[in-house]
């Protein structure tokens, strides 16, 4: 293992999609696994991550947070592995475009809905949340993965896994519906070896936890 890439995570939080993106990079890395509770907000990790959360990285004297800003930085910092267009590429839009999307207003629209946090039907109100509706941001994603293969150009990159991420946690979990095209979109990425690999890892890692407990 690298001390020069640490990972900081738990088996059961977002740190999930980073693990993704680290197998798909394919550099070593090192993994520290903290608790929720009082690992987490000890001051050796505060040191890394103020908000006392999961997932973060560093990367020599680099440190990352926040899992689409980790997966932007891992495509750029190991270009080898082809997981964003060149920054000069047309497809560099539509990469960041889905990237961030997931990251803003989806989330924030699944996580008020989980939440039962109702926006008023009042259009000046909807642009205040910034996603509108629910059913806006969900549609929206529907059209962008809708009869194709990938969300920014001709091949997989960073957007796709975050994509696929997103909706495969929310489909599990009943908090983003089971659409037709949202099920073959995430299916088909979800099923790439890295993220079967990493899977396997974070699930490993669970079960030695509860053996342990």
């Amino acid at each position: 293992m690298s001390d020069d890439l640490v990972f900081y995570t738990h088996p059961m939080s977002r740190g999930r999609i980073v693990r993704w993106m680290l197998e798909e990079v394919g550099a070593p890395y090192r993994t520290e696994i903290l608790g929720y509770g009082a690992s987490m907000k000890a001051p050796a990790y505060r040191a890394i991550n103020p908000m006392g959360k999961v997932p973060a990285l560093r990367h020599g004297g680099t440190v990352v947070t926040e899992c689409p800003a980790i997966l932007a930085y891992l495509a750029d910092a190991f270009p080898q592995a082809a997981l964003a267009p060149a920054p000069d590429h047309r497809d560099r839009g539509p990469y960041y475009r889905w990237l961030f999307f997931c990251a803003g207003p989806l989330e924030a629209a699944v996580t008020n809905g989980v939440l039962k946090v109702a926006v008023p039907d009042d259009p000046r109100m909807q642009g205040m949340v910034g996603y509108g509706s629910l059913e806006a941001a969900l549609d929206t994603l529907e059209g962008a993965v809708s009869g194709v293969a990938f969300v920014a150009g001709d091949r997989f990159s960073a957007a796709d896994l975050y994509v696929a991420s997103h909706l495969g946690w929310g489909m599990q979990f009943g908090t983003i519906p089971k659409r037709p095209a949202f099920e073959a979109y995430a299916g088909r990425h979800l099923a790439r070896e890295a993220a079967v690999r990493a899977r396997a890892i974070d699930d490993g890692l669970l079960v030695e936890a509860g053996q342990a407990s």
